[in-house]
């Protein structure tokens, strides 16, 4: 069974997985399949709104794409995260990509 078809059974089960639902987004990411990640990405802050590394990596999908202003809302976003989850790895590196666009 490939990791999207793996990812996707265990959501069936329990759509709340945090970690299954992030790593779908990231094989989507890694398979250039931009929309249905940032769609999972989407879905795993709505549920998980402190999912810290979900906002990174969905900055990180949409710098790839050409998206800077898409992505620095998303970074915005994950810094907030980070702050108030305590991540100060997190928030460092998110507030480097952000000075860098």
């Amino acid at each position: 069974m490939d990791k999207v078809a793996a990812f996707t059974e265990i959501l069936a089960h329990n759509p709340d997985d945090a970690f299954a639902r992030y790593g779908l987004a990231i094989e989507y990411t890694q398979r250039n399949q931009v929309a249905f990640a940032l769609a999972e990405f989407d879905e795993l802050q709505k549920r998980h709104p402190d999912y810290t590394a979900g906002y990174q990596m969905a900055a990180q999908t949409l710098l790839a794409s050409g998206r800077i202003e898409e992505a620095r809302e998303r970074l915005r976003a994950g810094i907030a995260s980070a702050r108030r989850t305590g991540n100060r790895h997190a928030l460092a590196e998110m507030e480097g990509l952000l000075e860098d666009q």
